[in-house]
C-alpha cells in the first residue's frame, strides 16, 4: 500500500525561485514557465545552428519573426486546445476560462494545430509550407521534452497505480484506505510523465535529428514521420498515464485524438514520396 517506505513520496516544489510577498501578486518562477521558456530558445538556437551550417537558410529577422509565430501557436493553440478536447462543457458554459491559466493547462494536440497555423501564416511569406514544417517539427521534441519533466516536479498528470519498484507516490493523486496504517493515502504509481518525456521527448528529438542531418528525405516526410512518431509514442505513454478526463471509445482523450495525427503521418508521408 501507499504506506510502503520503499516508495519515494513526491515532495519537489513546482517553484525554482519563491518571491516574498509583493504588491503584484507574483508568486514566484514556476519549472513549468521555464519548460516553455527552455524549449522555445533552444528552438531558436537549432534554427540558428541550421543556418550557419546551410541546412535551412533563414535571416536573424525571419528567425525572430517565426519563433514569434511559433511561441503564440504554441500557447494559445494549447490553452484553446485544453478547454476544447478536456473541459468543453465549462469552457462553453465559461469562455473567460481561457484566460484562467490556473485552472487547467495545455494540450499539446491544440499546440500542434495552433503551431501549423502558425507556419501558414509564415511560409506565405517564402518559404514552402512542407519544408518549413521540416524544420520545426525536428526541434519541436524539445518543448515536449522539457514540458513533461515540469510535469513530473509539479506532481501533475501522474500515472496509474501500480507496484514497480521505481513508483512514486503523488500526495496529490486520489486516496485509498490502508488498512495497514488505518487512515486513507495515496497509492504509488507510474512516474509516466518521465515516460513521456522520454519518448515524446528524447527519443523523438534523437531520431528526428538523425534524419534531419544524415538523411535527405523528400520535402514533408519529416512532418510525416513526426505525426507518426509522435502518434504512436504517446498512445504508448497514454497505457501507463492515469487518465484525467472521461474515455472515448475505451482510449483516453490522449490516445484518441493521437489516433487522428498517425492517420495524417500516412498522408503526409504518402504525398510527400508522390511528389
Amino acid at each position: 500500500m501507499a504506506s510502503d517506505p520503499q516508495y519515494w513520496i513526491h515532495d519537489l516544489s513546482p517553484f525554482l525561485l519563491r518571491f516574498p510577498e509583493n504588491p503584484l501578486g507574483l508568486e514566484g518562477i514556476r519549472y513549468y514557465g521555464l519548460s516553455y521558456l527552455l524549449g522555445f530558445i533552444g528552438a531558436w538556437w537549432l534554427l540558428r545552428c541550421y543556418n550557419a551550417r546551410g541546412r535551412f537558410l533563414i535571416d536573424a529577422e525571419n528567425r525572430s519573426t517565426l519563433m514569434t509565430a511559433v511561441i503564440l501557436g504554441v500557447l494559445l493553440g494549447g490553452r484553446l486546445g485544453y478547454l476544447i478536447l478536456y473541459d468543453f462543457a465549462a469552457f462553453a458554459a465559461n469562455p473567460l476560462l481561457f484566460f484562467r491559466v490556473d485552472q487547467g493547462g495545455m494540450a499539446s494536440h491544440g499546440g500542434m494545430l495552433g503551431v501549423f497555423l502558425a507556419l501558414v501564416w509564415f511560409a506565405r511569406k517564402r518559404y514552402r509550407l512542407l519544408e518549413l514544417g521540416d524544420v520545426i517539427v525536428s526541434v519541436a521534441p524539445l518543448g515536449l521534452f522539457f514540458g513533461r519533466i515540469a510535469n513530473f516536479i509539479n506532481g501533475e498528470l501522474w500515472g496509474r497505480v501500480t507496484k514497480v519498484t521505481w513508483a512514486v507516490i503523488f500526495p496529490a493523486s486520489p486516496q485509498v484506505y490502508d488498512p495497514a496504517s488505518g487512515v486513507f493515502a495515496p497509492e504509488p504509481r507510474h512516474p509516466s510523465q518521465l515516460y513521456q518525456a522520454f519518448l515524446e521527448g528524447a527519443l523523438l528529438f534523437g531520431y528526428l535529428q538523425w534524419r534531419f542531418w544524415k538523411h535527405r528525405p523528400p520535402v514533408g516526410q519529416l512532418s510525416g514521420e513526426f505525426l507518426l512518431g509522435y502518434g504512436i509514442v504517446r498512445i504508448i505513454g497514454e497505457c501507463f498515464r492515469e487518465p484525467d478526463a472521461s474515455l472515448l471509445l475505451g482510449l483516453s482523450r490522449g490516445q484518441f485524438y493521437s489516433t487522428f495525427l498517425i492517420l495524417a503521418g500516412v498522408l503526409v508521408i504518402r504525398l510527400a514520396r508522390r511528389k
